[in-house]
């Protein structure tokens, strides 16, 4: 057995400790630290937290906030770090540096085996990026779209709990978009998504303060009546559906000129995507506006709700029709009506 450690008045109850409750209370702190410094300032602290931080287990735990490092903050010390937590195993590592590098960096191949990756340890964002490129054929021609491919993917995703996959899914039943048709179901799925989305609405109402009567994303603010219909009756406010850090860092790579889009390519209209297309014409456009161009169905529902519903009809128009039609994709997806977006929301092959 160990000999008790004899504290005297220059101890350090810190020496003390054993090491696996050091890497134990490292792997808390690396899954739930909700931004970079957090991690990065206490293994600065000392060298043994230094050394218990660079631990397999510690990297193998680190959460998505973890990795939510700023576009003009990306260098190759934390291109390293993100290939070190690969390496250990992490879920959310093997996504964030796959997005970055299929659609950053545009190592098509690297970034798809890396998303692959996370996608076999059951991560649902993963699966449903997978499934999105799958429906676009991004990175290749528009030959090598793999609806039932994408309709695989997002059924995966559905049952981890992932609500754009569940919405998805509810569509390519609804339209018999790569998969055989089946309205009933389809529209079953459209109702389950809105319920999760509107629980977990409530869910973060009821964690957030009530005193705040605006909510904001990014620069633009927007008054809780256009945010989600579903609680506009009861007065309540309502946050943002949380982004995955990855999405963040596709946007501001590009928005803040760290990467170029060629000419003719454009990115995802919905604000908390940042997925940007890989040929010209790639995403969807809307068939009312033509303004806006959307990756997926589930971008296309969350921007209608955020912002898009009163930017692209007089507000005389989808007041009174809530129950109107919403058009399919063009060519590709027949016509048929949504169950979570009103009103004149439509999309067209762009």
């Amino acid at each position: 057995m160990r000999r008790p450690i004899k504290y005297t008045q220059k101890s350090d109850l810190f020496d003390g400790l054993p090491d696996d409750i050091v890497v134990f209370i490292l792997c808390k702190l690396s899954s739930t630290a909700s931004s970079p410094s957090d991690f990065v300032n206490i293994l600065s602290t000392c060298k043994r937290l230094n050394r218990s931080g660079a631990h397999r287990l510690v990297l193998s735990r680190a959460g998505p906030k973890v990795f939510a490092i700023k576009a003009n903050k990306w260098s190759e010390f934390a291109h390293r770090f993100l290939k070190r937590c690969v390496n250990a195993g992490s879920a959310d590592a093997c996504y964030t540096l796959g997005m970055i590098r299929f659609y950053c960096l545009q190592n098509r191949g690297n970034g798809l085996s890396l998303m692959a990756k996370a996608a076999m340890k059951s991560h649902s964002p993963a699966l449903y990026s997978l499934a999105v490129i799958q429906f676009n054929g991004s990175g290749g021609s528009k030959r090598e779209k793999d609806l039932r491919a994408g309709v695989a993917l997002c059924a995966r995703a559905s049952l981890l709990g992932h609500i754009d996959a569940l919405r998805e899914l509810g569509h390519c039943l609804q339209d018999g978009y790569g998969v055989r048709q089946n309205i009933a179901e389809g529209r079953r799925l459209l109702v389950q998504a809105n319920a999760r989305e509107l629980a977990s609405v409530i869910r973060s109402v009821t964690q957030s303060s009530p005193s705040s009567s605006l909510l904001t994303w990014g620069p633009q603010p927007y008054h809780i009546g256009s945010i989600c219909p579903l609680l506009n009756e009861s007065g309540d406010n309502v946050s943002v559906p949380e982004v995955h850090p990855a999405n963040w860092f596709l946007r501001d790579w590009f928005e803040s000129g760290c990467g170029v889009l060629a000419e003719g390519l454009r990115l995802c209209a919905h604000i908390g995507c940042g997925r940007p297309e890989t040929r010209p014409h790639e995403f969807r456009r809307c068939s009312v506006c033509g303004m806006v161009n959307y990756c997926s169905r589930g971008c296309q529902a969350l921007d209608w709700k955020l912002r898009h519903k009163m930017e692209c009809s007089p507000p005389e128009i989808w007041a009174d029709d809530n129950d109107g039609d919403a058009d399919g994709e063009g060519g590709d997806n027949g016509g048929g009506a949504e169950a979570d977006v009103v009103a004149g929301q439509n999309l067209d092959v762009g």
